[in-house]
Protein backbone atom coordinates (compact mmCIF):
# COMPACT_ATOMS: atom_id res chain seq x y z
CA UNK A 1 0.00 0.00 0.00
CA UNK A 2 1.15 2.96 -1.03
CA UNK A 3 2.53 5.96 2.10
CA UNK A 4 -0.13 8.55 0.36
CA UNK A 5 -3.01 5.67 0.22
CA UNK A 6 -2.42 4.58 4.08
CA UNK A 7 -2.31 8.53 5.11
CA UNK A 8 -5.72 8.77 3.61
CA UNK A 9 -7.42 6.11 5.29
CA UNK A 10 -6.04 6.88 8.72
CA UNK A 11 -7.54 10.54 8.59
CA UNK A 12 -10.26 9.27 7.16
CA UNK A 13 -11.08 6.83 9.72
CA UNK A 14 -9.66 9.28 12.33
CA UNK A 15 -12.38 11.61 11.01
CA UNK A 16 -14.98 9.00 11.24
CA UNK A 17 -13.68 8.63 14.78
CA UNK A 18 -14.06 12.24 15.73
CA UNK A 19 -17.73 12.37 14.48
CA UNK A 20 -18.94 9.27 17.08
CA UNK A 21 -20.91 10.69 19.66
CA UNK A 22 -21.27 9.53 22.80
CA UNK A 23 -23.47 7.11 23.34
CA UNK A 24 -25.78 7.80 26.08
CA UNK A 25 -28.43 5.71 27.42
CA UNK A 26 -32.36 6.94 28.54
CA UNK A 27 -33.79 6.56 32.13
CA UNK A 28 -36.87 4.96 31.85
CA UNK A 29 -39.45 5.17 34.28
CA UNK A 30 -39.31 2.87 37.06
CA UNK A 31 -42.26 0.24 36.72
CA UNK A 32 -44.87 0.84 40.02
CA UNK A 33 -44.62 -2.69 41.21
CA UNK A 34 -48.63 -3.97 41.77
CA UNK A 35 -49.07 -6.02 45.03
CA UNK A 36 -49.10 -9.28 45.13
CA UNK A 37 -51.74 -11.52 46.70
CA UNK A 38 -52.92 -10.15 50.09
CA UNK A 39 -49.72 -8.68 51.29
CA UNK A 40 -50.24 -5.32 52.26
CA UNK A 41 -53.12 -2.94 54.37
CA UNK A 42 -56.37 -3.71 53.79
CA UNK A 43 -59.31 -1.70 56.04
CA UNK A 44 -63.03 -2.56 56.26
CA UNK A 45 -65.85 -0.51 56.04
CA UNK A 46 -65.25 0.58 59.77
CA UNK A 47 -62.15 1.74 59.51
CA UNK A 48 -60.35 -1.35 60.51
CA UNK A 49 -56.74 -1.61 59.08
CA UNK A 50 -55.59 -5.08 58.35
CA UNK A 51 -52.06 -6.45 57.62
CA UNK A 52 -51.42 -9.33 56.17
CA UNK A 53 -47.49 -9.89 56.05
CA UNK A 54 -46.18 -13.34 55.98
CA UNK A 55 -48.80 -15.43 57.01
CA UNK A 56 -49.25 -13.68 59.93
CA UNK A 57 -51.94 -10.96 60.27
CA UNK A 58 -53.31 -7.95 62.33
CA UNK A 59 -56.19 -5.62 62.96
CA UNK A 60 -55.89 -2.68 64.00
CA UNK A 61 -58.53 0.61 65.06
CA UNK A 62 -57.30 3.86 63.29
CA UNK A 63 -58.62 6.29 65.64
CA UNK A 64 -55.41 6.94 67.72
CA UNK A 65 -55.26 4.06 70.11
CA UNK A 66 -53.53 1.78 67.34
CA UNK A 67 -55.35 -0.74 69.54
CA UNK A 68 -55.25 -4.34 68.50
CA UNK A 69 -58.52 -6.06 67.80
CA UNK A 70 -57.37 -9.32 66.41
CA UNK A 71 -54.39 -11.21 65.33
CA UNK A 72 -53.81 -13.83 63.33
CA UNK A 73 -52.98 -16.40 60.19
CA UNK A 74 -53.38 -16.58 56.72
CA UNK A 75 -53.07 -19.47 54.37
CA UNK A 76 -53.75 -18.80 50.27
CA UNK A 77 -54.37 -21.95 48.49
CA UNK A 78 -53.39 -22.31 45.28
CA UNK A 79 -57.17 -21.89 43.84
CA UNK A 80 -56.38 -18.26 45.34
CA UNK A 81 -58.73 -18.52 48.31
CA UNK A 82 -57.25 -16.95 51.43
CA UNK A 83 -58.29 -18.83 54.60
CA UNK A 84 -57.66 -16.87 58.14
CA UNK A 85 -57.91 -18.19 61.46
CA UNK A 86 -58.13 -15.34 63.83
CA UNK A 87 -58.27 -14.28 67.56
CA UNK A 88 -60.11 -11.62 69.04
CA UNK A 89 -59.09 -9.69 71.65
CA UNK A 90 -62.77 -8.00 72.09
CA UNK A 91 -64.60 -11.60 72.53
CA UNK A 92 -61.95 -13.72 73.65
CA UNK A 93 -62.73 -15.84 70.91
CA UNK A 94 -61.19 -17.94 67.89
CA UNK A 95 -62.91 -17.59 64.45
CA UNK A 96 -62.01 -18.25 60.56
CA UNK A 97 -62.46 -16.64 57.09
CA UNK A 98 -62.55 -17.10 53.86
CA UNK A 99 -61.79 -14.31 51.36
CA UNK A 100 -61.24 -14.34 47.61
CA UNK A 101 -59.40 -11.25 45.93
CA UNK A 102 -61.59 -10.40 43.40
CA UNK A 103 -59.34 -7.52 42.20
CA UNK A 104 -55.85 -6.53 43.40
CA UNK A 105 -57.91 -3.74 45.43
CA UNK A 106 -60.77 -5.76 46.69
CA UNK A 107 -60.77 -9.17 49.37
CA UNK A 108 -64.37 -10.26 49.96
CA UNK A 109 -64.66 -12.27 52.89
CA UNK A 110 -67.12 -14.78 54.82
CA UNK A 111 -66.68 -15.24 58.55
CA UNK A 112 -67.27 -18.68 59.90
CA UNK A 113 -71.07 -17.67 61.14
CA UNK A 114 -71.48 -16.68 57.15
CA UNK A 115 -71.26 -12.64 57.55
CA UNK A 116 -69.94 -11.02 54.29
CA UNK A 117 -67.59 -8.06 54.76
CA UNK A 118 -65.03 -6.44 51.88
CA UNK A 119 -61.44 -5.10 52.65
CA UNK A 120 -60.14 -2.39 50.31
CA UNK A 121 -56.42 -2.27 49.92
CA UNK A 122 -54.79 0.79 51.53
CA UNK A 123 -52.46 2.81 49.56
Amino acid sequence: MKPHTLITLLSVAAALASCQSERRTRDLPTAVQQPQGVEGAWVDSNGLLSTFNAGQFDTRTTDGTNAVMATGTYVTQPTGLVEISLFSNITKTASRANCSLVTPTQLNCTSGSGAQFSLTRRG
